[in-house]
């Protein structure tokens, strides 16, 4: 009875079940663990208010979304199937990149991407849609594992139940050593180098307003020596320093000071002006994060490359390939789970410009191998050999 009733809560069978799980829900139940800085704060910040993680969100997404993808069995590569339609057009206002970009987005601002199956019921699902990872919090069970997702918007909720067959939602996410149910976003990692790059420009506009220098001092003397404004001569002062020579529309313009006034300008010292070089340092932490050579975001510094073409073949093969294979083979074996047809997605290596000289390399130095037979061939280069399980 009481076997039944466990059952009936959602639990996984003893027998697929992990010895920690109950542990896990522990500690974790009902909790959307993020670190302070919250997913909203840090997208603005780090993506929407600084360059540096503007560009590169936007070029790993862009690269990683414009490689096509191929579905394949054990035996076989489909020009044509049902998947791979459904890759290339996932719902009406979407095609493959732009729902890739999208998914691939998410991700690295969040750690997390999640898919919806829109209209699924026997087969594949008839849309996929990705949904806003910061709406989205994960429902764990008394076994640790996801029962249900809820995505809240403007105060209402949608729960997305898990039942005996698929998954209605896709959850990527990368890892987090600290967190069992959500991924470690690179803004995350890069949040004291975000922060230190965007002071840093505040700075910098801070001193276009003011001549890219400080202001200076104005010394008052008094017929005695000993000068003091009156608050009605300190506050007309002040008003026209601001008004008449602050910004940069007012740059260069001369300072008519009346009798008493003295003009002592005052500089920088070449230690002030090190913020520039602290400010190229973040913008290096900030790429490292997120796994792109400084060099192809123009970022001065240590030359790590040869060249520009060498730092491209780098940024697809330890960047943008890793997160697509992730991203595709998640989603396969998603679908997979809907459809029931054990086919595999993965991008096509063949079909990346900047791996083209490394891909026909592979080739020539597996055909040449004359110890080899085809079969073994086709495997090395990642193509379906019939007879395969």
């Amino acid at each position: 009875m009481f076997d039944f009733l466990k059952r009936a809560q959602g639990e996984a069978p003893e027998a697929k079940a992990s010895a920690t799980g109950p542990v896990i829900a522990m500690t974790t139940s009902g909790r959307v663990a993020w670190s302070p800085r919250d997913t909203a704060s840090l997208t603005k910040s780090g993506f929407a208010g600084n360059p540096v993680g503007f560009r590169s969100v936007r070029m790993i997404a862009e690269a990683a979304a414009a490689v096509p993808v191929v579905v394949q069995d054990a035996g076989a590569r489909y020009a044509e199937h049902p998947l791979l339609a459904l890759i290339e057009r996932p719902n009406g206002g979407q095609g493959r990149a732009e729902f890739l970009e999208a998914l691939i987005g998410q991700l690295l601002l969040t750690g997390n991407g999640y898919v919806e199956a829109a209209g699924a019921g026997e087969g594949l699902p008839a849309e996929l849609h990705v949904l806003r990872s910061d709406r989205m919090s994960l429902v764990p069970g008394g076994d640790g594992w996801p029962v249900a997702y809820d995505y809240t918007v403007g105060g209402r909720t949608h729960r997305f139940a898990m039942g005996e067959g698929a998954s209605p939602v896709c959850h990527i996410k990368s890892f987090h050593p600290q967190d069992d149910h959500y991924g470690l976003s690179a803004l995350q990692a890069a949040a004291t180098a975000l922060d230190v790059h965007n002071a840093a420009s505040r700075w910098s506009k801070a001193l276009l307003d003011n001549a890219a220098r400080p202001s200076g001092a104005i010394v008052y003397k008094g017929a005695d020596g000993y000068g003091h404004l009156a608050p009605e001569q300190f506050e007309r002062l002040r008003d026209e320093m601001e008004s008449q020579h602050q910004g940069a529309r007012n740059a260069g313009r001369p300072m008519l000071l009346e009798g008493g006034l003295d003009w002592k300008p005052m500089g920088f010292s070449p230690s002030d002006m090190e913020f520039q070089k602290t400010k190229d340092a973040a913008a290096r932490e900030i790429a490292m994060a997120f796994g792109i050579p400084p060099m192809l975001l123009g970022i001065p510094g240590d030359a790590t490359y040869a060249n520009y073409q060498e730092a491209n073949r780098a940024f697809y093969r330890l960047t943008v390939l890793p997160v697509l294979q992730k991203v595709t083979a998640a989603l396969g074996a998603w679908l997979a789970d809907h459809s029931g047809a054990s086919v595999r997605l993965s991008p096509d290596l063949d079909q990346i410009p900047a791996l083209s000289a490394e891909r026909e390399a592979q080739w020539r130095r597996i055909g040449q191998a004359d110890f080899l037979s085809d079969d073994e061939k086709r495997r090395l280069l990642g193509l379906p050999v019939e007879g395969d399980s």
